[in-house]
């Protein structure tokens, strides 16, 4: 049996009076091989505005601590591969998830449009092309949804373009309603960041930065020379493309695996709700859910896809959307891992979780936060691995209290969990730097399955 040793936990500033969780306390663990299957209920249910706030428990005060008690609710469930409890509480109890949707959002993107699905770009003229000095007599035209285009997929456009000898247009640049670019929803504001990213002579430092960093990442110092760049002379505005228009090239994107590794580990509010709209929106989404699922109609409630606001589900509907998530990536021979955060090792929301020697690596999770709404949100849904080798999927839901100290007693439940079972074992993973994830694009001159350009009346 193994003991539960405070000692070793990887927290960077957790206090020793933080082994409470709600319910919880270190001689819980004493002379037990795993947690019990049903954990109490907390008292009082909620902390709401203008009320004096309790202690959710008081096992805290009992164990002779001095720190302070946690307000809050939670849900918890914990769960073997075959389904088989381990510990729940609350679990039919609905709450915000927060940027757990991200999970459900990538469900059904999967099933959708596939792991291997790329957000086209396409770049078109009305005009003409001189080749004897390299420029389009006409206006460019630039359409797509890619929610990943960033400042170094202007550059290799730019890149591109010079390669079929386009150096210079010498019309307007018209960016398609639904185009955006470095995460900014304004299509306009977009359209005028690409003008100044293809040309050279305007381009930011960012902008280089990002496409010199690119290139060093993939090895591609043949690139750098010479500097890609096009400019054109007329202004910026927003335009469908006319049916009139020729399409010169087609940019895609990285695999949606991997811009939802990115999305997810960074919890990227933009991706997700862009991705979202590609697949129907917010009602369309929830609805697949429902269907797909099994779920009743009140049994999630979405109002948005990334999981800003007010949005409900229950830790027992949560578990069912992380299973089919598993489930959808295993028909393509993926595990979470490829879309993931693991705990410890990659950057963003859990990169300063889980840190030490012993759990880094053992967790792979989605987290999500909302400072403000419903009283303070925090959440955490993945899988841990054991000594044993043994894989426990989990979903933790907190709500109406303190975020950090709420993440807190996440990871202490994730580490109580596991030292009740040998402690904790690292998946088997190899990290891929962030870069990379969204630099495997592909170009082609002509063929598209563009469907931006306006319909001929």
């Amino acid at each position: 049996m193994a003991v539960f040793d405070k000692n070793r936990w990887p927290w960077k500033s957790v206090a020793r009076a933080t082994a409470v969780l709600f319910v919880f306390t270190i001689a819980s663990v004493a002379g037990a091989q795993e947690l019990p299957a049903q954990l109490p209920s907390p008292s009082p249910a909620v902390v709401r505005p203008q009320q004096t706030q309790t202690p959710v428990s008081t096992a805290e005060q009992s164990a002779g601590s001095t720190e302070r008690p946690l307000y809050g609710l939670q849900g918890v469930l914990v769960e073997t591969l075959d389904g088989k409890q381990v510990a729940s509480q609350s679990i039919d109890q609905q709450f915000n998830p927060a940027s757990n949707v991200k999970l459900a959002t990538a469900l059904i993107a999967l099933q959708t449009l596939g792991p291997d699905h790329r957000f086209a770009t396409g770049v078109w003229t009305d005009g003409t092309f001189d080749k004897a000095n390299g420029k389009i007599e006409g206006n460019l035209y630039i359409s797509g949804r890619d929610p990943s285009f960033h400042y170094e997929h202007a550059i290799m456009i730019a890149r591109e373009l010079n390669k079929l000898g386009i150096k210079e247009v010498s019309g307007d640049l018209f960016v398609a309603p639904g185009f955006t670019m470095n995460f900014d929803s304004s299509a306009q504001r977009s359209g005028e960041q690409l003008h100044d990213t293809l040309d050279s002579t305007l381009r930011t430092s960012a902008a280089t930065r990002a496409w010199n960093y690119e290139r060093a990442v993939l090895k591609d110092h043949a690139s750098l020379e010479p500097v890609p760049s096009v400019a054109v002379m007329g202004g910026v505005d927003v335009s469908p493309v006319p049916p009139t228009a020729k399409l010169l090239l087609t940019h895609r994107s990285s695999k949606l695996v991997d811009i939802l590794k990115v999305l997810l580990c960074y919890s990227n509010n933009f991706m997700a709700a862009r991705i979202g709209e590609s697949l129907g929106g917010t009602d369309s989404v929830q609805q697949q859910l429902i269907n797909r699922l099994g779920l009743g109609p009140t049994e999630i409630h979405l109002s948005s896809l990334n999981g800003l606001g007010v949005n409900r589900v229950s830790p027992r509907v949560m578990m069912k959307i992380f299973r089919e998530l598993r489930i959808e990536l295993a028909k393509h021979g993926l595990e979470p891992s490829a879309i993931m955060p693991v705990a410890g090792i990659d950057p963003g929301t859990l990169e300063d979780r889980f840190t030490g020697l012993q759990w880094r690596g053992s967790v792979i999770a989605k987290t999500g936060t909302l400072v403000r709404t419903d009283g303070g949100v925090s959440s955490l849904v993945g899988q841990m691995k054991t000594a044993r080798g043994e894989v426990l999927l989990f979903v933790i839901m907190n709500q109406s209290g303190s975020v950090s100290r709420f993440r807190e007693n996440q990871d202490y439940l994730v580490m109580l969990v596991q030292n009740t079972r040998g402690g904790p074992k690292a998946f088997d993973y190899t990290p891929v730097a962030m870069a990379m994830q969204l630099s495997h694009t592909e170009s082609s001159a002509g063929a598209s399955e563009e469907y931006e350009p306006k319909p001929k009346q």
